[in-house]
């Protein structure tokens, strides 16, 4: 009251004097409440505990024995030096082993984007049951991957005349095709098993971007005469998407590289097919039981991940396009100035 009645302007014209008291002096300082310091750390202490048996503790003892021999023992033998990265990266099954990923890669990661946002608009656009349909396309992620390679390679794609696919091919005449038995029919059913497999949790991701889109940019566009079809989503849906799509695309280069389960069950002992995770736990838990060379191994992989994920993230990231363009305004803007 009294302070409202001080700032108000003076009859005689008089202009209040400026305040001198900071903004931050003024600001409501936040409830502080008691022992949330000791909740705090009653929450975090287990996990952090966990994360650092269960994550750090490895990678270091992992990057230790990876300059050292240990066969058959998690404990250092005889010291090597970079002798173990050497070998990997002048050994011919470790690099075939890339370029599988590679492969695999290039028609894993643009099939299920296209699949997952495909089936995300048409979920979206549905006036009702979109619950159902949300919940049927992300039941198979609950799924193992090796139940899922089980099915595929007893039921669906056994090579037997009785087989489900073989089957549908007999109705056009067409003979019977050992799937996992000849090029290149295996990567049909290696990328369907894990097309069915996640293609769900990428529709879910989609769909929440989806949702996010403000409705009043639709209605401007029908405005300017986009009402529908692909110009809206050209103009409209895919430009608000963007940073869903990064993140999409992300995670599905990291699932790449983690392909694993799907190879060991179908295809375990064809080279054609192994990706760098079967190979490494060939390496560290086959016949060798190289834990050293195993360790050397994953740290040259992780090192492979992570440079592909900064340079997907500089050059496809979540804000790559709003940073350079924020960054080029305001060259200009101090030009012009």
């Amino acid at each position: 009251m009294s302070s409202s009645t001080a700032s108000a302007p003076g009859r005689g014209g008089t202009s209040p004097a400026p305040s001198s008291t900071p903004a931050s002096a003024t600001a409501p300082r936040a409830a502080t409440v008691k022992g949330s310091r000791l909740a705090f750390w009653v929450f975090v202490t287990p996990f952090l505990v966990g994360l650092v048996l269960f994550t750090v503790v490895p990678i270091v003892w992992s990057t230790g024995l990876s300059f050292f021999e240990a066969r058959g023992t998690l404990t250092p033998t005889r010291f090597v030096g970079l002798g173990n990265y050497t070998h990997f990266l002048t050994d011919d099954a470790f690099t075939n082993s890339l370029g599988t990923f590679f492969v695999y890669a290039l028609f894993i990661v643009p099939v299920t984007m296209a699949v997952s946002l495909g089936l995300a608009v048409l979920v979206n656009g549905l006036p009702r049951f979109q619950a159902f349909y949300r919940s049927a396309l992300f039941l198979p992620v609950a799924c193992s991957y090796v139940v899922g390679s089980l099915v595929w390679k007893l039921a669906l794609f056994s090579g037997l005349p009785s087989g489900v696919a073989n089957s549908a091919l007999g109705v056009f005449g067409i003979p019977p095709v050992s799937w996992l038995g000849s090029s290149p029919y295996w990567w049909i059913v290696l990328i369907s098993v894990r097309l069915w497999l996640q293609v769900g949790f990428y529709v879910v991701l989609f769909l929440a971007g989806l949702q996010r889109i403000p409705p009043v940019l639709y209605e401007a566009a029908m405005l300017d005469g986009i009402s529908a079809g692909f110009r809206r989503f050209r103009y409209i849906t895919w430009p608000q998407l963007r940073p869903t799509v990064a993140a999409v695309l992300l995670l599905l280069l990291v699932a790449a590289f983690q392909a694993f389960d799907e190879f060991l069950n179908l295809v375990p002992t064809n080279p054609s097919t192994r990706p760098p995770l079967v190979y490494l736990y060939n390496v560290a838990l086959g016949a060798q039981r190289d834990f050293g060379l195993g360790s050397a191994g994953a740290l040259i992989l992780t090192t492979i991940m992570v440079v592909v994920a900064l340079l997907q993230t500089r050059f496809f990231g979540f804000s790559a396009a709003e940073d350079r363009n924020g960054t080029s305004r305001r060259r200009r803007g101090g030009v012009q100035a």
